[in-house]
């Protein structure tokens, strides 16, 4: 049972030095990565850089000592901290105390939801955000961050709240920008993109062995820090008007409460609730696409558990809201990471950067930070998924296209809620129009087959309609008009066969649409019947009337019922449906 909310003891129990070598090497390569990421996506959430390294210890922690997955990586991640940065500065200034209060209180309300979302086994609730809407927003969060990173590459003082104002406001200050500071941002830029791309090969052809020459290009971010700090310091920069980090704090985090103002909580509770299903989403489809190259498994709503405790831990530690980050995680799993102590080995390694390395960075110029939140998000810019819904999807485009619109134009949070929403009702607009078909039997087979799409044998006085989706109210008046309208086009017709064989549900709403069916064919002297009705759906209607009244028979197969139906012209007087039911089901 403790196993079961606990995994670490779990693990914990096979734990043995093979594992531990693997996780502490894993650890030191993604600490590596992690402190200039760190760093840079504090400062996208409009936070000083050092809460980025706050956000990255204890939550690291709490994640290995509640997750299930083996390789996540814990963390801020870029898509969180832009819209923490969204939230946050809806209610105060950025650089202020109200904000960094905001900051910690959004991931303590994130922290109790993802919690409890864990324990009443809710984590279905991420299925409201369909692949097409997921994708919208993280294109268009990736087009808004690289474009907010673009005044820090140019040296200018360009904001907005929107991806046309940035570019409105880029483009009115581009005259002040600053030479020194475009150099340095344009060379860490294409060194990092360079290193992305470029550095393993070339290290393969020095000799270095593929999975170390990979190992070594991940550290390209650390190298561009050196640099950068090392030209500062020769060339004098900062009195060349180059903008720096500045002082750090040094030491470990501090313990921090997030604010109890029910004012602010209300204003902070709907963002929050969007960063968790946004970070849970990201988060789950990592950890569950590592797993599965292991043939491990996770458990979905244990995961909701152990983000929640992570979140909870960086409130307490002064930090922000964090989720498992894509980029840092396949890092930990290239490195060999054998189970979640990796994180909390790399927690160490934070810490001990907090407390020994911060002076180091007093000099480190804002615009290599910039460079490297730009090459990490690009990344996650899709341009190929609109054309791919285009040929296979016009619904999920239209989507797609919205949530990415709204993201740009109205923010991230409104990206999210209307691409939900556009999501919802397209869902509601298909499950009110079904797939329906009317069948007939292929020739010297038992198969019924639509009479669009193949040659069947039919005859004039029975109609066979194979419905493919459950039964509802939202389609419960659209299948009245369609199997009337269908009878209507047969005047030689005595009987209508509605084949269930998709259908898994039949709720009251369309219980009372099948009776409506029953009475207006019976009037015209037709008989309804149904064939292959699941086992779950004939119990329910045993429990009504329906049976009792229906002109028909119920048949086991499709095949039984046009086999007998085809010679009977409806000239025999009706065989009672339920007496019918109950020798055949």
């Amino acid at each position: 049972m403790l196993a079961r909310y606990f995994p670490i003891l779990d693990w914990g129990r096979r734990y043995d030095g093979d594992k531990l070598s693997s996780d502490m090497m894993a650890a030191i390569i993604v600490t590596i990565m992690l402190i200039p990421q760190s760093l840079a996506y504090a400062l996208l959430a409009g936070l000083p850089p050092v809460v980025g390294l706050y956000a990255s210890i204890l939550p690291l922690v709490a994640y290995a000592v509640f997750g299930t997955s083996r390789t996540l990586a814990v963390g801020p991640v870029a898509v969180v901290s832009l819209m923490t940065a969204s939230a946050a500065g809806a209610v105060a200034a950025q650089g202020s105390p109200e904000y960094l209060t905001a900051a910690i209180t959004l991931a303590a309300l994130s922290g109790v939801m993802l919690a409890i979302l864990g324990l009443l086994r809710l984590g279905f609730l991420a299925n409201l955000l369909s692949h097409p809407v997921i994708s919208g927003f993280i294109t268009a969060s990736g087009l808004l961050i690289a474009t907010s990173q673009l005044k820090h590459i140019l040296g200018v003082k360009a904001g907005g709240d929107n991806w046309p104002d940035m570019l409105g406001n880029l483009a009115r200050d581009l005259p002040d920008t600053n030479p020194w500071t475009l150099a340095l941002g344009t060379g860490a830029t294409l060194f990092l993109f360079w290193v992305r791309k470029g550095l393993k090969p070339l290290l393969v052809r020095f000799g270095l062995k593929p999975r170390a020459a990979d190992m070594t290009a991940k550290a390209g971010p650390v190298v561009a820090v050196a640099v950068t700090i090392l030209l500062v310091l020769g060339l004098d920069l900062a009195a060349k008007g180059v903008k720096l980090v500045g002082a750090v704090p040094e030491g470990l985090p501090p313990f921090a409460l997030p604010s109890f103002d029910t004012g602010l909580i209300a204003q902070l509770w709907v963002p929050a609730l969007l960063i968790s299903v946004i970070g849970f989403v990201e988060s789950v489809s990592v950890a569950q696409t590592l797993a599965a190259k292991r043939r491990q498994r996770i458990s979905p709503d244990q995961e909701l558990i152990g983000l929640g405790a992570a979140n909870i831990a960086s409130a307490i530690s002064g930090g922000y809201p964090v989720t498992g980050g894509f980029a840092r995680s396949v890092v930990n799993f290239d490195a060999g990471a054998q189970t979640p102590a990796a994180g909390a080995f790399t927690a160490v390694g934070i810490a001990l950067a907090s407390l020994f390395l911060t002076p180091l960075l007093f000099n480190l110029p804002i615009a290599t930070l910039a460079a490297t939140i730009i090459v990490a998000v690009l990344s996650l810019v899709d341009l190929k998924t609109p054309k791919r819904l285009w040929i296979y999807s016009r619904a999920d485009l239209s989507a797609h296209v919205v949530t990415i619109g709204v993201t740009l134009v109205k923010g991230v949070e409104t990206g999210v809620i209307a691409g939900v929403l556009v999501g919802l009702l397209l869902y509601l607009w298909r499950a009110s129009r079904p797939h329906a078909a009317i069948v007939g039997r292929v020739p010297e087979t038992q198969h019924f087959r639509n009479v669009d799409r193949h040659k069947v044998l039919t005859v004039p006085h029975v109609l066979s309609i194979r419905i493919d989706e459950n039964l509802s109210y939202l389609n419960a008046r659209w299948l009245e008009e369609y199997v009337l309208e269908r009878v209507a086009e047969r005047p030689e017709l005595r009987h209508v066969i509605l084949m269930c064989s998709a259908v898994n549900a039949i709720d009251a709403s369309a219980l009372e649409s099948l009776e409506a069916i029953n009475h207006r064919l019976g009037d015209g002297g037709i008989r309804l019947h149904l064939s292959e009705v699941k086992g779950p759906v004939m119990d329910r209607l045993e429990r009504s009337h329906f049976l009792d009244e229906l002109t028909g028979r119920v048949f086991l197969s499709q095949d039984r019922a046009f086999s007998e139906l085809v010679i009977d012209d409806g000239s025999e007087p009706p065989v009672q449906a339920a007496d019918w039911a109950r020798g055949m089901i």
